[in-house]
């Protein structure tokens, strides 16, 4: 029996796992419709107009205009806001 089939098997397996991996983490990253219109609902609420929202490093990032600036807002999953910058 011919032993470097299986090694090279081994060697597929190995190079698909982390990009099998890195999959996994983009979805946990993705956020919900009902995640984003929370967003949207309190950030609205607080004057700010809501143009673009994704999820990275487990906060949410939330591009806004507000009085004319434009802002980038970090908030946690309960919807609190953790730090704001400027979008420049």
């Amino acid at each position: 029996m011919n032993m470097r089939i299986p090694a090279r098997l081994v060697l597929v397996a190995m190079l698909a796992l982390p990009a099998t991996g890195a999959f996994a983490s983009e979805r946990h990253d993705a956020t919900t419709a009902a995640q984003e219109q929370a967003i949207r609902d309190t950030l609205t609420a607080q004057g700010y107009d809501v143009r673009k929202i994704k999820r990275e490093d487990g906060l949410f990032e939330a591009y806004a205009i507000k009085d004319g600036e434009r802002l980038e807002i970090y908030l946690d999953s309960a919807m609190n806001i953790v730090r704001t910058s400027r979008d420049d």
